[in-house]
């Protein structure tokens, strides 16, 4: 018979671990306070009031209290006679609201009945700032 050898284990070498020592702390070193240097107090400037500006009246303007006269169509709104340019918008406002002519979802564009129609070149409906375009259409100096 053959002989057998034997497998002996072989003790596997310890790992030394070098521990390795903790760095000191430095501890940092206060700087020595700076001196203080006075600062010269820097002249005052002089300061001149004015005058508050009187208040004027604000002017207004010429041309929109100059009287105009409406043509057939406006006057069936407006009136006949010749009124300036602001009371002309102002009365057809008042035309408008009265027979609640403004439209109830979009209070910018106006609903237009049978007089106004005509003013706003046949459309049904304008909206404000358009019906000042169109009603000059209608106004004379």
């Amino acid at each position: 018979m053959a002989a057998k050898k034997k497998i002996t284990k072989k003790a596997s070498p310890k790992k030394k671990t070098a521990k390795k020592a903790a760095p000191k702390k430095k501890v940092a070193k206060k700087a020595a306070p700076k001196k203080k240097t006075a600062k010269k107090a820097a002249p005052k400037k002089k300061v001149v009031k004015k005058a508050a500006p009187k208040k004027t009246k604000r002017k207004p303007n010429v041309a929109f209290m100059r009287p105009v006269q409406p043509d057939g169509a406006l006057s069936a709104v407006v009136g006949s006679t010749a009124i300036p340019r602001t009371e002309v918008t102002r009365k057809l406002w008042d035309y408008i609201k009265r027979n609640g002519l403004q439209d109830r979802i979009n209070r910018r564009m106006i609903n237009a009945d049978d007089k106004l129609r005509t003013i706003f070149g046949g459309k049904s409906q304008v909206s404000m700032f358009e019906m000042t375009k169109l009603v000059s259409r209608h106004i004379g100096a």
